[in-house]
């Protein structure tokens, strides 16, 4: 079988010519055959993903489909809750973890009628260092196994580019859908903050930072699935402004002539690799060519060196709740970590809560400098990252942390504004390097404005298409 959209798969199924149980039989079988070479995913829940196949055919026969995405086969990053199903933010610490309750995105996921295949790498309590051999390896990217997938979706941008998923699960607290997407060649929106929510059990999830979404191969496939996940749940801390219409009716919607600021650089003077650089310029002139108005502009304002160190502490004061949370679960001291979440934990439980209050506060004020610098432009337009995909090796346990974060936040810099922003950000990939590794082009819009990200993605999609292109890991198979 062929790697389907969402959108295709759906159009298949409601029609009556592809069963649901065949097209989760023919994932698995894929799944099989190319995650041995991946790593993508830490469980198979081959058991459960037959059953929901089984249940969404039963719709199907008697014509009574959820919608959209009934039927269609998906992953969760192993960060995310779910009831009865091994989780484990991909740390041995949590290997035996069953959660009792879904979390709320699972559980839309699940009313929509999706059927569940696993779950996913990611880096360790999702923070975006490496993750090595404790106790899973990985996950390697479908166009260069020997280059990273990105963090911390990394297991889903695996999947979803190796077509195991037409979809997966992903959330962004520093770029983790943006940048994954960028390094495997796929659609990575990050939703405005409060557009899903986070409960039952986060009210903030590091901050205000974090976002939850999906990686997925098209526009309307990511419009689709914000309409089965947004919302807000009574009581949610931050709530994004109701949607005029479904999402997915801004595919091929006109966006009117738009005032477009094409980011130039990198913060703080870091060099940006050729075909980074020549990918946003060249979505620029196909902007222009359809009437947008592009002003070149630069990124002072997001190179902020107190506004980084305050990023840091939230981070850090996130990771030593988590493991805090978790110690009291288990009643014992978490131990064997990596080496970076070893720092991370350290740090956090060495601040106090005055220090958590300033740097909260350092952030806001950073917000407010960002969108006051950009307030005359309806979106931004840079490339998703200043360098390709690196290699594994480049963020070694061998290096020193120092290291290792300075290579992280190269690879950040360009995504990780938005998140503290809240404003809705999206990787496209329009682009391919000349050694055949994919570069994303990063669109952001004004907060609550996913509509208008929607519409003018889609014409980029229509216009210079990436459908045909397949990683050699499954032009292979």
């Amino acid at each position: 079988m062929s790697i389907l959209t969402i959108a295709e798969a759906a159009k298949q199924i409601a029609a009556r010519k592809l069963s649901p149980v065949e097209l989760a039989k023919a994932q698995l079988e894929r799944i099989r055959r190319l995650d041995p070479q991946l790593h993508a995913f830490l469980l198979v829940t081959e058991e459960r993903a037959l059953a929901d196949a089984k249940a969404a055919e039963a719709r199907q026969m008697s014509g009574s489909l959820r919608g959209p995405l009934d039927g269609i086969p998906i992953a969760h990053k192993d960060i995310y809750c779910t009831a009865g199903i091994r989780t484990t933010a991909h740390s041995r610490l949590l290997e035996t973890n069953i959660p009792a309750e879904d979390a709320h995105t699972v559980k839309k996921w699940a009313e929509a009628g999706v059927v569940l295949l696993g779950k996913l790498a990611t880096h360790e309590f999702a923070f975006g260092g490496p993750s090595f051999d404790l106790p899973w390896p990985p996950a390697r990217n479908p166009w260069n196994i020997e280059h990273s997938t990105g963090g911390s979706s990394g297991g889903s941008a695996a999947a979803v580019a190796a077509g195991l998923v037409p979809a997966a699960h992903g959330n962004d607290m520093g770029g983790s859908i943006r940048i994954p997407a960028s390094e495997c060649g796929l659609v990575g929106l990050k939703p405005s903050r409060g557009r899903t929510s986070l409960a039952p059990d986060h009210g903030e999830y590091w901050g205000p930072l974090t976002h939850e979404h999906v990686l997925c191969r098209s526009v309307r496939d990511t419009a689709a699935i914000l309409d089965a996940t947004a919302g807000a749940v009574p009581g949610d801390l931050y709530t994004a402004p109701t949607p005029l219409r479904p999402w997915a009716a801004e595919i091929g919607a006109d966006p009117g002539r738009l005032r477009i600021a094409l980011l130039q650089g990198a913060p703080f003077g870091r060099p940006v690799h050729e075909a980074c650089s020549a990918a946003a310029l060249s979505a620029a002139r196909l902007l222009e060519s359809m009437g947008h108005v592009i002003e070149p502009v630069d990124v002072d304002v997001l190179g902020d060196i107190d506004a980084m160190m305050s990023f840091g502490a939230v981070v850090s004061a996130g990771v030593a709740r988590d493991l805090d949370e978790w110690e009291t679960r288990l009643g014992e001291p978490v131990v064997d970590l990596e080496p970076m979440s070893e720092e991370q934990l350290a740090r956090g439980r060495a601040m106090s809560a005055a220090d958590l209050m300033n740097a909260v506060s350092t952030l806001a004020s950073w917000s407010r400098r960002i969108m006051a610098a950009y307030a005359g432009y309806d979106l931004l337009l840079s490339p998703t990252l200043p360098v390709l995909p690196p290699k594994l090796g480049e963020l070694s346990p061998a290096r020193p942390t120092a290291e290792i974060g300075s290579s992280l936040g190269a690879v950040a810099c360009l995504a990780l504004p938005f998140d503290v922003t809240g404003q809705p950000a999206i990787s496209l990939p329009l682009s391919m390097s000349t050694d055949g590794l994919p570069v994303g082009v990063q669109l952001v819009g004004g907060y609550g404005r996913e509509d208008l990200l929607l519409r003018v993605s889609s014409a980029l999609e229509e216009a210079s298409p990436w459908e045909g292109r397949i990683p050699p890991v499954s032009a292979a198979h």
